[in-house]
């Protein structure tokens, strides 16, 4: 499942061909992706300028002139591409080819710019939906998403704050899109060995002793919430200007595959030696909630 980093890496491959073009022509070329589409899903686009791209979480929001939002989530095997007449762009250095197979190829958008955007998707699990502006704030899908981990708002006390009390443990807090949004388990991970803190750590010690009682005001946020803050935006912005994590399906919109991969200290790196300097520690994997866990038993406490 693409996380924040390839959620932001395709946006911003999608921008410069979307953002202040005219949508010309929308097609949905079946009559449901995860969601069936809205009736008047086609209608809602066609004509409409694409006034701005955003991502809230793992979502791309693009604003249209009409008032309306385009809500769109990759899910599992979405991609985006873009198509020029005279696109004759070189394969970069960890390139993934152009998907061939046109029958995955479920939505197009014929933009003023001069550009197809298509969205392919073989397992159908993306799916996307128009929206007013104005009832954004009552859309379930994004109704509870909490704070933006690269946003100005996230900060320890933030995190300690929304941690305070919990008994779960440490990465399944961080898993919980209430407490912070776009993150999954491939950073999670990442940013839990980069701060040296235990996947098994109760939540809760985040904060000070008086935050751990629920109910109880004044928690302050320990250092451990600190590191983690600190650990978090930098695995993300490093995964971001690596294009993002390519183990299956994850790919840019000019075909090129992300490559932070390469810069994994924990995930997928079960019975090698840890980085860490002087930790000595070897990389153990179990099963979390449901979900593989990649840490470092020596140096994450």
């Amino acid at each position: 499942m693409p996380e924040l980093p390839e959620v932001e890496t395709v946006r911003r491959g999608l921008q410069p061909v979307m953002e202040g073009a005219k949508i010309l022509n929308a097609e949905a070329r079946r009559p449901d992706l995860r969601f069936p589409f809205q009736p008047d899903f086609v209608a809602r686009l066609k004509g409409q300028v694409v006034t701005g791209l955003g991502r809230r979480a793992k979502y791309l929001m693009a604003d249209l002139a009409s008032g309306d939002v385009l809500l769109m989530h990759l899910g599992m095997s979405g991609s985006f591409r873009v198509i020029k007449p005279d696109d004759e762009a070189q394969p970069g250095e960890f390139h993934y080819p152009k998907a061939k197979d046109s029958a995955h190829d479920h939505v197009l958008f014929r933009m003023s710019s001069g550009a197809d955007i298509v969205f392919n998707d073989p397992r159908r699990f993306g799916y996307m939906k128009v929206i007013a502006r104005n009832a954004l704030e009552d859309e379930p899908l994004l109704r509870g998403l909490g704070p933006e981990p690269l946003g100005n708002e996230f900060d320890a006390a933030m995190l300690a704050r929304s941690c305070q009390g919990k008994t779960t443990s440490l990465k399944a807090a961080l898993l919980d899109q209430r407490v912070v949004a776009g993150l999954g388990n491939i950073y999670v991970c990442e940013a839990l060995h980069r701060s040296h803190l235990s996947p098994r750590r109760i939540a809760a010690t985040l904060s000070t002793k008086a935050g751990q009682r629920k109910g109880v005001a004044g928690g302050e946020p320990t250092d451990h919430a600190k590191r983690l803050v600190g650990a978090i935006h930098t695995v993300l912005n490093d995964a971001i200007k690596a294009g993002g994590s390519s183990l299956r399906d994850h790919r840019q919109t000019t075909g090129e595959l992300g490559y932070f991969q390469h810069s994994f200290k924990v995930y997928d790196r079960e019975g090698e030696k840890c980085t860490t300097p002087r930790c000595g520690g070897m990389i153990k994997r179990f099963v979390q909630n449901g979900r593989s866990t990649f840490w470092c038993p020596k140096c994450q406490k």
